[in-house]
């Protein structure tokens, strides 16, 4: 039986509910809790903190941690996967959403061949480093002007101490940040929305929103700067896949190397702040 339009809907709603739109409604409590006790920039919002005082239940906490935020991805995988049988039964029935036919390399390799993992592994990371230098320059100069003008919280990176374990805990929070997020947004969500019938841009927007959103937490500064990250990957997206099809991978690089030099070197961050 092919998923109807409202099973699609209700689907992507509890994909949402178990991942970033949670992330989302949390950040936005959490923004009000913020300006309700003082001024944004007088605030923190702290990344990568520490769940105990003992180092190995610590590191115990942070890698169960990074697992479990993991699942919403395998879910989406075995979503998406399921497409695949459900469109080999889906020819004309009423009511239902079309499916995109996928090409003869997606139907034969699977949901990671449909989301052009490992395609071209040297374009994407090329790609992604591109987009790392376009973006994380515009992080920078977004983080300082929202500093300067008392509308984004300082952003502290590197609170779990110094173990010999830290460095690769950071690593792996920004792995897991860029597979959680892109794999979801720049995959499943914009595959979902597109069923729906919705123009692409319609979904860049749309998608952009969410992104910026569960960015709240620190200000409005990171907000709008993750809504213009949701806008350029978007443009990207939609002209690289006109040859080539779906691809994540370069904006899961990009998201990757974002993480991985602001939680490897937070002074970057402390040197851009003018307060």
């Amino acid at each position: 039986m092919p998923l109807s339009r409202r099973q699609t809907v209700a689907e992507a709603l509890v994909v949402a509910g178990l991942s970033l739109g949670q992330s989302g409604v949390y950040a936005v409590v959490r923004l009000i809790d913020m300006l309700t006790q003082a001024p944004l920039s007088e605030q923190e919002a702290r990344l990568n903190t520490s769940a105990s005082e003992r180092p190995w239940f610590d590191l115990t906490y942070q890698l169960l941690g990074i697992g479990f935020a993991l699942v919403p991805v395998a879910l989406v995988l075995v979503l998406l996967a399921r497409d695949g049988m459900l469109l080999r039964g889906l020819r004309a029935s009423p009511g239902a959403v079309r499916l995109p036919e996928p090409s003869a390399a997606h139907a034969s390799s699977g949901v990671l061949a449909r989301l052009g993992v490992m395609r071209a592994p040297g374009r994407d990371l090329g790609r992604g480093a591109l987009l790392f230098l376009l973006i994380g320059a515009g992080t920078l100069g977004v983080y300082a002007a929202g500093r300067a003008l008392g509308v984004t919280a300082q952003i502290q990176t590197d609170n779990l101490g110094a173990h010999w374990w830290t460095v690769p805990v950071l690593l792996l929070a920004a792995v897991k940040n860029s597979l959680l997020e892109e794999v979801l947004l720049m995959g499943y969500f914009r595959i979902r929305l597109h069923m729906l019938g919705l123009s692409p841009w319609t979904v860049i927007v749309a998608l952009a929103v969410l992104r910026g959103s569960y960015h709240l937490y620190q200000g409005v500064g990171p907000f709008l700067g993750n809504v213009a990250m949701g806008l350029i990957f978007g443009w990207c997206a939609l002209r690289w896949e006109r040859r080539r099809g779906d691809a994540v991978m370069p904006f899961v690089w990009a998201h990757f190397l974002i993480d991985a030099v602001g939680f490897l070197a937070p002074g970057v961050l402390h040197m851009v702040d003018p307060v």
